[in-house]
C-alpha cells in the first residue's frame, strides 16, 4: 500500500521563548473537501452621477475550507501506535477534545485589553452592631483589567502546496458508539476553516502571527506560479479565438 501524507491542525501555542506546535494529525484524510471562495461585496456608490466600476471590489476575496473526519479507536488500537493505549482508556474523546478546544479563547497578553470590571461584593448584616459592608476589599471598590478574549494561530496543513493560517468556525461532532464508560470509539466531525487574509494577519497582534503570515505568503505564491504554469494548457484553437 502505498504511503501517504495526511492532514493536519496545528496550533501554534505561545509558552515563553519557544512556542509549542499542538499538532492534530488527521486520523484518515477526508475523501471530499468544500473549498470555497467570496467575492467582498463591492464598495457603495458615492453621491455622484458616475456609475460604478462593475469591476471593482474591497479586497482579496474570502477564503473557506468544510469536511468531515472521520475517528475511530478500534483502528488506532489495531495499529498499535503509541496512540493505542489512550483510545482503549478513552476512545475518540481526546481527539475530539483537541478538536474542540481550537474554538476556544487562549489567554490573552496583557497589552490587549477589553475594558475594566468593577468588583463589589456587598454584604449586609443586621442586628445592635450594626452593618458590614464590603466593595471588592475593605473601604471601597477595586477595579481590575480584563484581557480580551483571543484564540490561538492554527495553521491548516494540507500537503507541502497548501499551508494556510485559518480559524475554526464550525465544528459539529456525530458520536457513533461508545464503550463500557460511555466513552465514543467512532465519531465524524464536521470542521468548517475560514482562511485568515493578510489584512487581519497584518493587525494581529500575536507573537506568533509572523509564522502565519509566512504561510499565507508562501501557499499564495506557490499559487500565482501554479496559475501561470497552466499557461502551457490553453489549447491554441481557443486562443486563435480571441481577439486579441
Amino acid at each position: 500500500m502505498p504511503s501517504y501524507l495526511r492532514g493536519a491542525l496545528v496550533e501554534l501555542i505561545p509558552t515563553g521563548l519557544i512556542p509549542i506546535p499542538n499538532v492534530i494529525v488527521f486520523q484518515y484524510n477526508p475523501e471530499t473537501m468544500t473549498h470555497t471562495w467570496t467575492q467582498p461585496e463591492p464598495a457603495p456608490p458615492g453621491d455622484n452621477a458616475r456609475k460604478p466600476n462593475p469591476l471593482a471590489v474591497q479586497g482579496n476575496p474570502g477564503e473557506s475550507f468544510s469536511f468531515t473526519l472521520f475517528l475511530d479507536a478500534n483502528d488506532a488500537i489495531a495499529d498499535g501506535t503509541a496512540a493505542a493505549p489512550l483510545a482503549q482508556k478513552s476512545g475518540v474523546y481526546s481527539r475530539l477534545a483537541a478538536l474542540e478546544m481550537l474554538l476556544f479563547p487562549a489567554s490573552a497578553t496583557t497589552d490587549s485589553l477589553l475594558g475594566t470590571v468593577t468588583a463589589s461584593v456587598s454584604v449586609s448584616a443586621g442586628g445592635a452592631a450594626g452593618g458590614i459592608r464590603a466593595a471588592g476589599g475593605i473601604g471601597g471598590t477595586t477595579k481590575r483589567t480584563v484581557p480580551a478574549s483571543v484564540i490561538n494561530t492554527v495553521l491548516f496543513v494540507w500537503g507541502p502546496g497548501r499551508i494556510v493560517p485559518v480559524r475554526v468556525t464550525a465544528l459539529t461532532v456525530t458520536e457513533r458508539l461508545y464503550d463500557g464508560t460511555l466513552n465514543p470509539i467512532a465519531a465524524e466531525a464536521q470542521i468548517t476553516l475560514r482562511v485568515l487574509t493578510l489584512d487581519e494577519l497584518i493587525a494581529d497582534q500575536d507573537a506568533l502571527a509572523g509564522v502565519a503570515r509566512v504561510a499565507y505568503t508562501y501557499t499564495q505564491d506557490l499559487r500565482e506560479a501554479l496559475a501561470v504554469a497552466n499557461l502551457v494548457n490553453a489549447a491554441d484553437s481557443v486562443v486563435g479565438m480571441l481577439p486579441i
